[in-house]
């Protein structure tokens, strides 16, 4: 006899410094990545930060007119959140660095039996830019993503750096790098089936 798995919900927050409707990089790699994840089940959709009023702070709601709780109600939701950053001096984006700060009220944001409510979710990170940086914004984000209670696959991430002190861009590409496919791929499959795994079983209470 089968039984049915439990569908899947993946949210990406695309933390490029360009709002709509402009061409963004990080917006493309998050796009290819929820395509990936949908060939494993997964229904995702994605928010671009920047159009939205993420007010500064470390709760889950900072007053009026903070655009975040809707934000978080959806993330709540997903099973599986993915950040997309582009770099910038080496770093993630400010507004990827938003969002962290905001994950941070999580922390104070437990079910009755004691877990964070992020518990049980996984996190991956994808990156993109025309100089180095990806190993070390993959290796912070992932630290706050799993401080904050998500958890993280291996292969967790996907990335492309143009090369170094030029000025192509991810979205200007005529195809994607097989590697950057590749890590795609990986970082899609592995993320399915660890939230498949913790859906069937959550974490024992704290």
């Amino acid at each position: 006899m089968t039984t049915s798995t439990p569908p899947l919900r993946a949210l990406a927050l695309v933390c490029t410094l360009s709002p709509s409707p402009a061409e963004s990089s990080s917006q493309l790699i998050a796009d290819q990545v929820l395509a990936a994840l949908a060939e494993h089940g997964v229904t995702g959709e994605s928010v671009r930060l920047v159009d939205h009023d993420v007010k500064p702070g470390v709760l889950t709601d900072m007053g009026p007119g903070d655009e975040w709780p809707s934000i978080r109600e959806r993330m709540l939701a997903a099973d599986v959140l993915l950040i997309s950053t582009p770099t910038w001096v080496g770093q993630h984006s400010s507004v990827a660095q938003r969002a962290v700060e905001r994950l941070d009220g999580e922390l104070s944001e437990k079910d009755d039996e004691g877990r964070l409510l992020t518990y049980g979710k996984v996190g991956v990170v994808a990156v993109v830019g025309n100089e180095d940086g990806t190993h070390k914004i993959s290796a912070d984000l992932f630290q706050c993503l799993n401080d904050v209670g998500f958890t993280i696959p291996a292969s967790g991430v996907t990335y492309w750096n143009g090369e170094a002190m030029q000025g192509e861009d991810y979205k200007d590409l005529e195809k994607t790098p097989d590697a950057t496919a590749s890590a795609t791929k990986t970082l899609a499959a592995n993320a399915a089936h660890l939230a498949r795994l913790l859906k069937a079983e959550q974490y024992p209470p704290s």
